[in-house]
């Protein structure tokens, strides 16, 4: 019993560790809730917390260049999706406070790309400190091709068929005998890759409704009374990280190949 403890108590050291920047960006939200900074806007507050963070874990070797490398692409892809999400005619979600930002690019504020690297973050930090291989990994040429149909479907399911079921099949089959090996303490351990992903989707489900609780962002049936952000986003959480994976693996490639088909 004691053994299972204490391997437990190290998986979750290893995976606060790896979570590392979105806990920090989470603890922001909370902070700004009930304290009012002087001086600044919130999301320029959030935003320069998030540059000054990256800055000190690179100068400081928390985070190596390649981990950086990801979040950086992180932050371009998302957004240009934030871009297209926001916009008026789509109106996904919006940013109450945006009216009084600097660091605002069109419909958002730029502190937004750091909410999705610090998923990517936590996938690349996970490698390390999980200590993760995979087993019967699928070709990187699958791979590539689901990442690319998902992203494409965050922005053509508005205005064309939503192909979410196809890639939800696409991704059982890709995966389906996928084992995610890792090691936190004495004993390797492994669990397959779809319920990795369930679970880790669970987790941003739950931050999400930190965030829109603390009204960073609000979806429009949330802007008169806040409530529950729906289970049924679970979905597109699960799509977004199997693509988060996809732009990880660039610089992971080697843990990859453990039982490759």
């Amino acid at each position: 019993m004691r053994e299972r403890l204490a391997e437990l108590w190290h998986f979750f050291l290893a995976n606060l560790r790896a979570s590392y920047f979105g806990a920090f960006l989470l603890g922001v939200f909370l902070l700004t809730e009930v304290v009012t900074v002087p001086l600044i806007s919130r999301y320029d507050f959030i935003f320069l917390c998030a540059i000054a963070f990256q800055a000190c874990a690179l100068l400081f070797r928390f985070e190596k260049p390649r981990e950086f490398l990801v979040i950086l692409i992180f932050h371009v892809l998302a957004t240009g999706m934030e871009l297209f999400k926001t916009n008026p005619q789509i109106g996904s979600w919006s940013y109450p406070g945006l009216a009084s930002g600097t660091f605002v690019l069109g419909t958002v504020p730029l502190f937004t790309g750091f909410l999705y690297s610090a998923i990517g973050s936590y996938i690349s930090r996970a490698f390390t400190f999980l200590r993760l291989s995979y087993e019967n990994f699928p070709s990187h040429v699958h791979l590539w091709v689901l990442a690319t149909l998902i992203y494409v479907n965050f922005f053509t399911h508005h205005y064309l068929f939503d192909i979410r079921y196809v890639l939800f099949a696409y991704v059982l089959v890709l995966f389906w005998k996928t084992q995610v090996h890792f090691r936190v303490y004495r004993q390797e351990r492994s669990m397959p890759f779809l319920a990795t992903a369930a679970l880790t989707a669970l987790f941003v489900w739950i931050a999400e409704n930190i965030g829109t609780f603390t009204s960073i962002w609000l979806y429009p049936n949330q802007l008169d009374q806040w409530e529950l952000v729906g289970f049924s986003k679970m979905g597109s959480w699960f799509l977004l990280l199997v693509l988060s994976f996809a732009l990880v693996s660039i610089i992971y490639r080697e843990k990859l190949v453990r039982g490759k088909r």
